[in-house]
């Protein structure tokens, strides 16, 4: 551990959704923009080893590490707003820890001794958190769930005990908490944040410092009030503000003095903060000179959240491109051969992200045909890169009934099929992780080096012919299809160094059609939008122009 590293733990009342996340990820933002290096870790109550098998619907998306592991969606955010980059150590969930601890007491290690939560739990969580605390000044745990929740108890008193651990000077508890105005009272309401502390007081957690989530400025008036009743100074009552733009919250918080207080209160020597960068991102949002509409063919539309790295790296390919980008969200379940030209005829360029079994399977297909067809600029990630290798392989390579055998096992044309060597080991030239009879066992995860050919729109993006991508799927274009489909026109823009994995296809004479078998909205910034999206969002700019 880097001597004298500090900790501050995040906790959220009244209300689940209330931002910990990204108010976890500012802050590591604002202790960067003073010179210091962080982390982040979360820590997640559900049972779940991780979020990799739940619903999208229930859980939101699953962000992926370069190292493979399956996270829950925050650490995106973590990744966005700062330079510290995740893996296995930085996501921990009750699942994670009680299996640990079971495995351990199944050893022996406990030699025998009664297993109990306090401490055995309690320490396994001490020892996760410690397993980030190397080489960086400051380490941010946020504590998933809400206050009063069962399932958080033991990661509370777990951190509780770490003030009494490592000492007042190296610790500091941050709580986010709701302050509702009532419309027809006319009043802000600060009861729902005393009740939320009293509870967090009531397990040992006196917080240091209140984040208050509401729609307006809070009055000095107000903040006094709050201090009084809650134990804290009143200038440690920071007014978490809704905003237009998730990037406005670095300029928020800072303006409301949250750095400031948490380097005195951690007795931090820092330099002055550097927001330039921040407040050039949010005057290139607010001013864009133009805007473009994408159209996402998916499955989980009515969560947006199930795309939510998608969503941002969407509005990052904007900004190069001094152009808004407005989302338009179409279940690709309602398309049919009827209707599915008129919904898809608004869209600049059409996006099919990634997904996992046979529903909406027919729609993304005709949305694909229609990019095709009609000259749309098309993005195809994961399933929607798959998706386009079926389409060009009925409608242009002659093979009426081609398929992925994952929706299809009777298919004469598999182009899309689960490769044997994750089953076997008859080969080593592919790398394996994790590869079990466990569900979510059999993917392939995490960051894998592409080949990209010169003269494609790939290495038109990239400028680069090695890059790095994180994956996350089961289904692998078929080889065996390979030259039937370059030969009809398919072009095979990158590859795995070994030959042996298509990473990215697109085809000839079109303004720009790409699919690409990873998941690039992974790795994109705000300050350094993916390249593949910069590219797709100029080309859907193009068209627009060219239809107007």
């Amino acid at each position: 551990m880097a001597f004298n590293t500090k900790f501050i733990f995040t906790t959220g009342g009244v209300v689940s959704s209330l931002g910990k996340g990204l108010a976890s990820a500012v802050i590591g933002s604002l202790l960067e923009s003073r010179g210091l290096t962080v982390t982040i870790q979360k820590l997640d109550p559900y049972i779940n080893v991780d979020p990799g098998t739940m619903n999208p619907f229930q859980h939101g998306e699953v962000y992926v590490t370069d190292d493979g592991t399956e996270t829950d969606l925050d650490l995106g955010h973590y990744e966005r707003f700062t330079h510290a980059r995740m893996g296995k150590d930085n996501n921990f969930t009750t699942g994670k820890i009680y299996h640990s601890v079971i495995s351990k007491e199944r050893k022996g290690d406990y030699l025998g001794g009664t297993v109990q939560v306090i401490p055995h739990i309690t320490n396994e969580i001490k020892e996760s958190i410690m397993l980030v605390a190397s080489d960086v000044d400051v380490v941010i745990v946020e504590i998933g769930g809400t206050i009063g929740d069962i399932e958080s108890l033991p990661f509370l008193e777990a951190i509780r005990q770490f003030k009494a651990d490592k000492g007042k000077d190296d610790v500091l508890y941050i709580h986010l908490t709701l302050v509702p105005y009532i419309s027809t009272a006319g009043e802000v309401k600060t009861k729902p944040t005393q009740h939320s502390v009293k509870e967090l007081r009531s397990i040992g957690i006196q917080p240091d410092i209140l984040l208050c989530r509401t729609d307006r400025f809070l009055s000095p008036d107000l903040k006094a009030k709050i201090a009084l009743f809650c134990n804290v100074e009143p200038e440690a009552v920071i007014t978490a503000k809704d905003v237009d733009h998730i990037y406005e919250v670095p300029l928020v918080f800072n303006k409301e003095g949250l750095d400031e207080i948490i380097v005195n209160k951690l007795n931090i020597w820092t330099r002055a903060p550097k927001l330039d960068n921040w407040e050039k991102l949010v005057y290139s949002i607010k001013n864009p000179k133009g805007n473009v509409t994408i159209a996402i063919v998916g499955k989980y539309v009515d969560l947006t959240e199930s795309y939510k790295s998608l969503n941002e790296a969407l509005y990052h390919g904007g900004l190069p491109n001094e152009s808004k980008v407005n989302l338009e969200f179409i279940d690709s379940e309602t398309l049919d051969q009827e209707n599915y030209t008129s919904k898809l005829a608004k869209a600049d360029g059409i996006l099919i992200p990634g997904g996992f079994g046979p529903r909406g399977t027919d729609g993304k297909i005709l949305a694909a045909k229609y990019a095709r067809e009609n000259k749309i600029p098309y993005f195809g990630i994961c399933l929607g890169m798959q998706i386009a290798v079926i389409e060009f392989a009925r409608h242009i390579a002659g093979m009426d009934s081609a398929h992925s055998s994952e929706f299809d096992k009777e298919t004469p044309y598999p182009v899309i099929y689960l490769m044997k060597e994750w089953f076997d080991d008859k080969t080593q030239s592919i790398q394996k992780r994790d590869v079990t009879s466990e569900k979510g066992g059999t993917m392939r995860l995490g960051a894998y080096p592409c080949k990209v050919v010169k003269g494609t729109l790939a290495y038109d993006a990239y400028g680069s012919d090695n890059v790095s991508e994180r994956h996350r799927h089961r289904y692998e274009f078929n080889n065996e299809y390979m030259e039937t489909l370059k030969e009809a026109g398919l072009v095979i823009s990158g590859i795995s160094p070994s030959g042996e994995l298509v990473e990215i296809v697109e085809i000839k004479d079109h303004p720009w059609f790409l699919g690409c078998q990873f998941h690039p909205e992974f790795k994109s910034r705000p300050m350094d939008p993916h390249p593949l999206f910069r590219d797709f969002i100029r080309a859907s700019l193009n068209n627009k122009k060219n239809k107007s």
